[in-house]
């Protein structure tokens, strides 16, 4: 019943631009503090960006590298949180995952492959 389906990702050229979406039903999305993970091969799963739900505490937050080219936003009346990443770099090839988490339960979307290539 829970879902958690990301899109948007591709291929793209060196300093190109993409948007990720993720879509949620099952749950009360508000509720949740939303979250993108990255997992590039050899790599273990680092946190990209994260922003809050209603009642979770916390702010808007970025991997430091990240800082400035990426930009994560949430429409909770859409149950959509969204990642805007700019100036891409090869390094940021990776497995992006949308992630949702309240102080019960945490969910896991299955990912989409980023890959910035010439």
């Amino acid at each position: 019943q829970v879902q958690l389906v990301e899109s948007g990702g591709g291929l793209v050229q060196p300093g190109g631009s993409l948007r990720l979406s993720c879509a949620a039903s099952g749950f009360t999305f508000s509720w949740y503090a939303m979250s993108w993970y990255r997992q590039a091969p050899g790599k273990e799963r680092e946190l990209v960006a994260g922003i809050p739900g209603i009642s979770t505490g916390g702010r808007t937050n970025y991997a430091d590298s990240l800082k400035g080219r990426f930009t994560i936003s949430r429409d909770n009346a859409k149950n959509t949180v969204y990642l805007q990443m700019n100036s891409l770099k090869p390094e940021d090839t990776a497995v992006y995952y949308c992630n949702a988490k309240n102080r019960f339960t945490d969910y896991w979307g299955q990912g989409t492959q980023v890959t910035v290539s010439s």
